[in-house]
């Protein structure tokens, strides 16, 4: 292998799941800056790196070094220094006071920092708070730093250190030594191969049964990701042994009864469904079982209403409203006040909004108190807009405590007498089992949703195993309103439902609500996504770029997936030099930003879209504004969060936005799904545009079967109300 020494300048790309970075440097005896790819980790301008490797000679990007094996060291020139400092590594200090403490310090002032930092009060600007600030930062740096080595030693990226760090703190190497398999379950990021290959390094033998018994519970947990709630067990033993190489059926079999002995998973047989030996991970053995009782035992609890008494306040409001519901409607409404759970499931511009909104009115009417909740923030704006009700996320509603669980559940009931989800298709199990743990058995829950949306993300399909369990009353809303059959994006989502292709809008720009472009060439498609977006939408519909219009993808990567998009949308639309960086990307002033995952402290939620309003480079913070709630990230939170110009189908569910526009390519095939076109399009209010090849959309259109999920739920709901 060939060894340079070099000097980080810029980053390129950063992966923070694997730790895979490309970087441009300033590498000893090469003339000008060259370009290094390999698992880094973190990088950080300014410090200096001791790489192994090979040069190779890429098509498209031409001479790089490929790194095998690194060591970072402290940089050694000023301007270097300067660098590593400003980089945001160490919170407080920001390009100016990294400045300020270089003039003060010069060379030494890394020697300052790591033998006697309070030298740092002569700095102007530096009191005994930021003093304090920098202390604990840089002494949580340098313990990171060795657990890097440490990690380096056994190939894992290093990337990871600062969670493990979080996680662990200084017990963080010998508990890494005691059982490297921990890091599956408790640290978000690395999965099973990662701790696999340090506890091969660490010496642990490839079939003990700490090896075997952690490989069937990751890939129950990867199943789990995928939506399943169980999986065969010949399957799910096959899919282990591709995991773990060269080990035996029967070693991997004495592994998964032990795990059954211990209670960490279930195996059971399931003749409705014709499957044999079915297994799951207890939790979620648990969460099913627990659903389907609990949905039984509220939905058959008497808590009578006078259907006299409801109709004739339905007839009242009908003329207080002045509307007049269809037969389907008014029955609708009628029997959501009568059951005590039912579901209201139907295409857009069917009425569920309507029906909704009445049911609340009706419910109020009665003397009922309600609660109104959806899974998402944005999800239940919408459901307050709609029925001029309060209405809260599920998981604020059931109060949940940072520290885990919800302030109500089976021992501290809400207090409701009523209570209206809306989205139930983005409902995953665990959090409906929790929902009905908090309902008091009086109660009367009334599920709202599209059942031929994209199911949860989590695992478990809940409004459709409901529905096909045939157990709760429904009603399945299908005519289509006159006014609704006015817009081109209702008539081909119902198209799209079908299988059909859609057809173009009889109207022109701006009247025109729909668009389908034909084209093939990706690069091509990349260039109309951006002209759309930046110049043609904005001109033609008076509609902001930043605001009002929403990139959706089926996937991250390739040339019009997220990442790619959104680099290129804020090149265009919010450009500048003022930016938080955060390995390759990079967060402005008035950038649109997704939450990606839940974060109960800060009060935010996966799906969470807002925009930032202020950018601390000092400090490297950041706010973004919430619909109207202010949420501070410093430097270790930014991993929760992505630029939004562009965002994936799934994390759109919930969200409605005036203007959509989306590829529709071969590259996405993998996810290409009828029901993930039709969520796309009916995310769009005003306005959809579909860009691609009609072979993709043929495709999409066609496929159906790969939502499918290991479920059981349907036939334990017709058990329990057996």
């Amino acid at each position: 292998m060939k060894e340079i020494k070099a000097e980080v300048i810029s980053l390129t790309f950063t992966n923070s799941d694997n730790g895979y970075a490309v970087a441009r440097v300033q590498a000893t005896g090469e003339p000008g800056q060259v370009t290094v790819c390999g698992y880094m980790g973190n990088l950080v301008p300014g410090e200096m790196l001791q790489l192994k490797g090979e040069w190779k000679e890429h098509p498209k990007y031409g001479r790089q070094f490929m790194v095998q094996e690194f060591e970072q060291l402290f940089p050694a020139s000023i301007s270097g220094i300067k660098r590593y400092l400003a980089s945001g590594m160490i919170k407080g200090v920001g390009p100016i006071m990294a400045g300020k403490m270089v003039e003060g310090f010069g060379e030494k002032v890394l020697d300052i920092l790591d033998s006697d930092p309070d030298r740092l009060l002569e700095v102007e600007g530096i009191g005994q708070k930021k003093l304090a600030k920098i202390k604990s930062s840089w002494s949580q740096q340098r313990e990171i730093r060795n657990l890097m080595l440490f990690l380096q030693t056994y190939q894992i990226p290093t990337t990871f250190a600062a969670r493990i760090y979080r996680k662990y703190g200084n017990e963080s190497i010998q508990k890494l030594k005691d059982n490297p398999y921990d890091l599956v379950y408790e640290i978000r990021g690395i999965g099973f191969i990662t701790a696999d290959r340090m506890a091969i390094k660490l010496g642990l033998p490839p079939d003990s049964q700490e090896r075997l018994q952690a490989g069937i519970a990751y890939q129950l947990f990867q199943f789990a990701e995928q939506g399943h709630l169980f999986y065969p067990a010949e399957d799910l033993l096959n899919k282990v042994q591709e995991l773990l190489g060269d080990v035996s059926l029967q070693k991997i079999q004495t592994a998964l009864n032990a795990l059954e002995e211990r209670k960490r998973v279930i195996v059971q047989d399931l003749p409705e469904q014709g499957i044999s030996r079915a297994v799951y991970l207890s939790f979620y053995y648990k969460v099913e079982l627990d659903l389907a009782q609990r949905l039984c035992s509220l939905s058959t609890h008497p808590a009578a209403l006078s259907p006299e008494k409801v109709s004739d306040g339905l007839e009242r409001l009908e003329r207080q409203e002045k509307i007049r519901l269809t037969p389907e409607q008014r029955q609708a409404v009628v029997e959501g006040c009568l059951n005590k759970t039912y579901i209201i499931t139907g295409g857009p511009g069917t009425g569920k909004t309507t029906i909704t909104r009445m049911l609340v009115r009706t419910f109020r009417d009665l003397g009922l108190k309600i609660k109104l909740a959806a899974p998402t923030g944005r999800a239940s704006k919408r459901l307050s807009q709609a029925t001029g009700a309060g209405a809260a996320t599920i998981h604020r509603m059931l109060g949940f405590n940072p520290s885990g669980g919800f302030e109500h559940n089976e021992d501290n009931k809400i207090k409701a007498e009523a209570v209206i989800v809306d989205e139930v298709s983005m409902l995953d199990a665990a959090l409906m089992v929790q929902l009905l743990r908090a309902l008091p058995v009086t109660c009367r829950l009334v599920l709202v949703g599209d059942v031929n949306q994209l199911p949860a993300v989590g695992p478990g399909n809940v409004l459709k195993d409901i529905l096909e369990s045939e157990t709760v009353p429904r009603a399945v809303l299908t005519s289509i309103f006159r006014q609704a059959r006015e817009s081109s994006i209702v008539v081909n989502a119902h198209r799209i439902n079908m299988g059909e292709f859609p057809v173009a809008s009889n109207k022109k720009p701006p009247q025109a609500d729909f668009f389908w472009v034909q084209q093939d060439d990706l690069s091509r498609i990349q260039e109309l996504i951006t002209y759309m977006v930046c110049q043609r939408i904005p001109a033609v519909y008076n509609l902001d770029p930043i605001k009002d219009i929403q990139v959706l993808t089926p996937m991250h990567k390739g040339d019009v997936g997220t990442s790619e998009l959104n680099r290129l949308l804020q090149e265009r639309l919010n450009p500048g030099p003022d930016a938080v960086v955060r390995g390759y990307r990079r967060f402005r002033v008035n950038d649109r930003v997704l939450q990606m995952r839940n974060n109960y402290e800060k009060d935010v939620y996966n799906g969470d879209l807002g925009w930032i309003t202020r950018v601390n480079l000092e400090d490297s913070e950041l706010s973004v504004d919430y619909d109207g709630k202010e949420v501070v990230y410093d430097l270790d939170d930014l991993d929760e969060l992505t630029l939004a110009y562009a965002v994936s189908v799934h994390k759109s569910q919930g969200s409605e936005y005036p203007a959509v526009v989306m590829p529709v390519v071969t590259q996405h095939y993998l996810l290409l799904q009828r029901n993930l076109i039709y969520t796309g399009l009916t995310r769009a209010r005003s306005l959809a545009v579909l860009i691609g090849s009609t072979k993709a959309m043929a495709m999409g259109l066609r496929s159906t079967g790969a939502s499918k999920r290991y479920t059981h739920l349907r036939y334990r709901l017709q058990q329990a109300f057996q």
